[in-house]
């Protein structure tokens, strides 16, 4: 008997991997290298999928076959050691790839990192978010860009943007949304008190087809600075700083990644239109934690994840309640695991 395909959403993976390959095939397909490696990688990451999918069909029919041959009364668990062996590994590879299935989950990304409540200490967390982010993103092989920074007046930063060029970037990111807190003995405390700190992290999606979206000029207010701050080669330090607000719905972008003026405007009006089509799915569907999770104030009460350096060292994830005592390591980048619990949690919340 085969294996219940529909729990594996097998049908539609198929036919979209049908649609890729037809993509693939077009004369015209390279004619924009950007979409044709994320086409090419998301056509590899299905065919890996039915591939496992035929395969663990297979193993599992081997494995009844045996059974059946053996008869019940005889069967020695080393008889078929091999094959369970690799039928649990098929499985743990299709709960994987379970974990991606969200409408955005296959693109691009931007993080944006806000200082909270917490004065010069959270501007100096924010910069140290920051740092964490990107040295994931580097250990990941993901390509980013440093799209704003806004240095604080004595340390650190008061906000910053990364965008992610990567395949399921927005589902890899997607966890680290929210408020994040820090205790620790602060360093700019004379006394050598312990500071609580705060700070907001954003994560949205790059929706493709946002040049759908017209923005009239009128529409914004458009803002031309000095780029500021750190970030070595991934951040330029020019004239041609670039922000742009949102009148009527007040939201705002910014971009300084780029040399011209021009490209910083088109990068920001990029980010923007992705914004507006977030906030109209919002307004549509009356369901914005699924879209882009609840917005609040990076302060007491509102922390999805804690890091703690003094008394004790723990970071802990208030949504799966996973913990890590080597916090050093977590600031140095290593947060997959709470990436990997996140998107388990967010798959239970839908089967509940």
């Amino acid at each position: 008997m085969p294996l219940p395909r529909s729990i594996f959403d097998f049908e539609n993976k198929a036919k979209k991997l049908k649609d890729l390959n037809i993509e693939i095939n077009d004369k015209d397909f390279w004619n924009n290298p950007q979409r044709a490696q994320k086409v090419s990688i998301e056509a590899s990451s299905i065919e890996k999928l039915i591939s496992s999918l035929e395969d663990l069909e297979t193993n599992l029919s081997d494995i009844r076959e045996l059974i059946e041959i053996t008869g019940e009364d005889n069967l020695n668990e080393n008889d078929f050691s091999e094959e369970l062996k690799n039928f649990e590994k098929m499985i743990e590879e299709i709960e994987n790839e379970a974990l991606y299935f969200g409408e955005y989950d296959d693109l691009n990304a931007v993080i944006t990192i806000n200082a909270g409540a917490g004065g010069v200490d959270a501007h100096d967390w924010a910069e140290m978010l920051l740092r964490m982010y990107t040295r994931f993103l580097s250990s990941k092989d993901m390509k980013y860009q440093i799209e704003e920074i806004s240095q604080g007046e004595e340390a650190g930063i008061k906000s910053a943007s990364i965008r992610v060029d990567s395949y399921r970037a927005y589902a890899t990111l997607e966890s680290e949304r929210g408020v994040h807190r820090l205790v620790r003995i602060s360093p700019f405390d004379s006394n050598k008190r312990r500071h609580t700190s705060f700070a907001g992290v954003d994560v949205v999606p790059l929706i493709e087809h946002s040049e759908e979206v017209i923005i009239q000029d009128d529409e914004i207010r458009v803002d031309v600075y000095r780029s500021s701050g750190a970030g070595g080669q991934h951040v330029n330090t020019t004239d041609s700083a670039v922000r742009i607000t949102h009148i009527e719905t007040g939201i705002v972008v910014a971009c300084q990644a780029e040399r011209s003026q021009l490209q910083n405007k088109n990068r920001a009006l990029e980010l923007l239109k992705t914004k507006l089509i977030l906030k109209q799915k919002e307004e549509e569907l009356l369901k914005i934690n699924n879209i882009r999770g609840d917005q609040h104030e990076a302060g007491w009460g509102r922390q999805i994840r804690s890091y703690v350096l003094q008394p004790y060292q723990q970071v802990k994830d208030a949504r799966g309640n996973t913990e890590v005592g080597n916090v050093s390591n977590v600031l140095d980048g290593d947060i997959s695991i709470f990436i990997k619990e996140y998107l388990k949690w967010r798959r239970q919340g839908i089967n509940d």
